[in-house]
């Protein structure tokens, strides 16, 4: 099933906000609803394609036959941008001006060399595809004519070793299929990020993701033990032992530079035994600052939870963790702010690090609120973008974006992001709703997730773009990194330059340089066009 064309992921859960919400939104945001009525697929006007026959014809002798070459309306549009909040306004308005070209399905590395080839015969730009779900403009290159490599036909688990705990994917693989896949031999990646319904393994490695159970099991990024990546030069192979002093780590270049540098074309990585026993529990903590504390407690001195994130006080008073429960009323854990720890491993594991982890919690003034909260969250934790997508509907503006920074920096960065929010969209008119929670903790910091509401005004894009650049511009100089898992994209590429520094900079270009000299690869996105 592809996605929703202008809108999150299943249409079939999808659901309307609530009367009691949309009346809140329109007394405390004065949100108005839409004065225009949403545009049908049918009604959009595409861009005639400008790449010839010879090109097509190119491309389709790469890929085993013009059928694995869609030219199409719906298919173009279906791969035209990303999932931010600007994105969908401007496809739901009929903004289809940088549609690809074509969309291309290779199924193996090979057609993927040759895919990459002909686009560098015929001056086409490429944009690799796994689930569609970049937030940040990873998704829009800087580039007029290109095609969207399309990775689903690469969908298989290669291989798994039992012994190792290794397993071998191919990049289109649908996060759902490869847990199916590894748990049919009793194994899981351990890797839920909010899009895990709809994103890919490639996806993951690309844009340096991270999943709701990174306390636990850890980022993909610390689970990847090799990449197979096709340029327009050749293939790139790195990874050949779990660590290696044979020196620096090529892995590290290719996780997160998202497209840019090649298309990832087999990834292998760490799995662990199917959990027997998983626990999710709620806590209540009097502030977001001793909230904070007993995160830090946790994530320093153990025992860590496998899932431990925090909700302020804002975002625990709406209720947004457990957007299943928007507008349901206020209920137990409504007051102050609201921590999830969740347990997975064997009952003997998994009661140990429960027992030990809330006697911290209690240490740290936390009051338990037993399970319920935490089923809760569990249940509705892939929810939140069909949450968006109901507030875009009503007339509300509904965005994200998230940092991270150590942990003596965390209150400055998490009041400077607040503050830039707040001022700029109050400034513009549309005063809004900012709520937060920390989202993934490490020994030496923490994660922050923020969440934006407002009413839309004039220009919903317009409007948008001062606030994120003030946000931007806060969490550099509060000393946060631009992204902590979003990734870099477009939208946040001119900060990413100036937190890795010129000479830094450099260094990534000439690798761009050598290994997709004519700039095709994602042009624009991590890096600028020359």
């Amino acid at each position: 099933m592809d996605m929703l064309w202008n809108g999150w992921g299943d249409p079939a859960k999808a659901a309307p906000l609530p009367d009691s919400v949309t009346g809140l939104l329109r007394d405390v945001l004065g949100v108005k609803p839409r004065s225009t009525p949403a545009l049908a697929l049918d009604d959009l006007r595409l861009p005639a394609p400008t790449a010839g026959p010879a090109a097509l014809a190119a491309l389709a002798a790469a890929v085993g036959g013009a059928g694995h070459v869609r030219t199409d309306a719906e298919s173009r549009v279906r791969h035209t941008r990303g999932k931010s909040t600007p994105d969908l306004l401007r496809i739901r308005t009929g903004d289809v001006t940088d549609v690809p070209q074509a969309v291309v399905l290779p199924a193996t590395h090979d057609e993927v060399i040759a895919v990459l080839r002909a686009c560098a015969d015929h001056a086409l730009a490429v944009v690799p595809f796994g689930g569609g779900t970049s937030v940040v403009g990873g998704l829009a290159p800087e580039r007029g004519a290109f095609i969207a490599l399309d990775l689903r036909r690469m969908d298989a688990l290669l291989d798994l070793d039992p012994v190792s705990r290794t397993a071998v994917l191919q990049p289109g693989l649908r996060a759902p299929e490869a847990e199916a896949l590894l748990a049919g031999q009793g194994f899981t990646l351990g890797h839920f990020p909010q899009s895990f319904e709809w994103s890919s393994i490639g996806g993951f490695a690309a844009a340096r993701s991270s999943g709701q159970a990174s306390a636990g099991y850890g980022r993909f990024d610390e689970m990847v033990l090799a990449l197979t990546l096709a340029t327009p030069e050749g293939t790139v192979e790195t990874g050949r032992a779990p660590r290696s002093a044979a020196g620096p780590d090529l892995r590290q270049l290719i996780l997160g530079s998202e497209g840019a540098f090649g298309v990832i074309t087999s990834v292998t990585v760490r799995v662990r035994p199917l959990p027997e026993t998983k626990i999710y529990e709620g806590w209540r903590f009097a502030s977001f600052e001793e909230g904070a504390a007993a995160l830090r407690r946790l994530a320093q001195d153990g025992p860590r939870p496998t899932v431990l994130r925090l909700s302020d006080e804002t975002e625990t008073l709406i209720g947004l963790a457990s957007p299943d429960k928007i507008g349901a009323g206020p209920g137990q854990s409504d007051a102050g702010c609201l921590a999830i720890a969740g347990y997975e491993g064997t009952p003997e594991e998994t009661a140990y690090r429960r027992e030990r982890a809330a006697a911290v919690l209690t240490t740290c003034g936390g009051t338990p609120l037993g399970t319920e909260p935490g089923e809760r969250w569990a249940h509705g934790r892939f929810s939140a973008p069909y949450l968006r997508d109901a507030l875009l509907d009503v007339g509300a503006f509904a965005e994200t974006l998230e940092t991270a920074a150590f942990w003596s920096r965390v209150p400055e960065l998490y009041a400077a992001v607040r503050t830039a929010l707040t001022d700029t969209l109050t400034a513009a008119g549309t005063p809004p709703l900012v709520m937060c929670h920390i989202s993934h903790v490490y020994e030496n910091g923490a994660s922050l997730y923020f969440t934006v509401v407002s009413a839309q005004g004039e220009d919903p894009v317009a409007h948008w773009t001062p606030a994120k650049h003030a946000a931007n511009e806060a969490i550099l100089a509060a000393g946060g990194t631009i992204s902590h898992h979003h990734g870099v994209g477009t939208d946040h590429r001119d900060w990413y330059l100036r937190e890795t520094g010129e000479l830094a900079a450099e260094a990534l270009r000439a690798v761009k340089r050598r290994l997709d000299p004519d700039g095709l690869l994602n042009p624009g996105v991590l890096l600028p066009t020359d």
